[in-house]
């Protein structure tokens, strides 16, 4: 197939996979117990690996920077540096990249197995809608989980960046802690919250779709799978410019 109306064709099949999702809303049952079985999957079992990588993410930042922010006699200015960046970009794009590898590709080996195993057939042939079941609450869970997690990202990430200045450094936590509250404000706030939101979506959607259009047995699964990770890595960050321009028109602010 072409490559352009391959992408068409994702794309309108990605599209239709959200609208049934979004109608099979307001019909019942709503599987509610299914919604908060995947939160507690995406959400706590992801906190680990989530909050590592912000704590060491923080801590490099005020690493590589301090010495340039010295140099210029800027060093009371690290906790700003630390928490513009974490809170606008590297935190909402880290921890959706991390939780794409771990939960997208869980997702898409699941629901690739249960395709090839015919439990979709079955489902469909007891008269329940699979993407009622199966897609609505993991595109839920992660619309919710994904912004928790990155704020626990965030803030571990400001911590680990204040204990490497405090020890490394020998910086006064108190300036520290003064510089991370001047530098920020509300808009990086409202911005660092809409960009997990929008990943949580599109990891979702990606990796079911890619799970229950997995064809060829089980090396299916392993291609949907890899396929999902990558799909949903790569729009993740095309998302993330063009949200980035967005906010940063809507707020007029320098960077996003």
């Amino acid at each position: 197939m072409n490559p352009i109306k391959k992408f068409l064709f994702e794309v309108q099949a990605i599209t239709n996979l959200l609208w049934r999702s979004i109608k099979g809303l307001s019909k019942s049952p709503r599987y509610f117990k299914e919604i908060v079985t995947q939160i507690d999957q995406i959400g706590v079992g992801s906190i680990g690996i989530v909050v590592l990588n912000g704590f060491f993410t923080g801590g490099v930042l005020i690493l590589q920077a301090y010495p340039t922010l010295e140099y210029y006699g800027a060093q009371s200015n690290a906790g700003q540096g630390v928490a513009t960046s974490l809170i606008r970009e590297l935190g909402p794009v880290l921890t959706a990249l991390m939780v794409a590898g771990r939960v997208g590709s869980a997702i898409s080996a699941e629901l690739g197995s249960m395709v090839v195993s015919q439990q979709i057939d079955a489902m469909r042939a007891l008269g329940t809608s699979p993407v009622r079941k199966l897609v609505t609450p993991r595109i839920i869970a992660l619309i919710v989980a994904l912004p928790l997690l990155t704020i626990s990202a965030d803030m571990f990430g400001l911590i680990g960046g204040g204990l490497v200045a405090k020890q490394l450094h020998g910086l006064d936590p108190k300036v520290y802690i003064q510089s991370v509250r001047a530098g920020v404000q509300i808009s990086d706030l409202i911005g660092g919250l809409i960009k997990p939101l929008t990943f949580g979506l599109i990891i979702a959607l990606v990796s079911c779709y890619k799970g229950l259009s997995t064809t060829g047995g089980t090396v299916g699964v392993g291609r949907s799978t890899t396929n999902a990770v990558v799909l949903a890595s790569i729009n993740i960050i095309i998302a993330d410019f063009f949200l980035s321009k967005i906010l940063q028109s809507l707020f007029k602010s320098t960077m996003f």
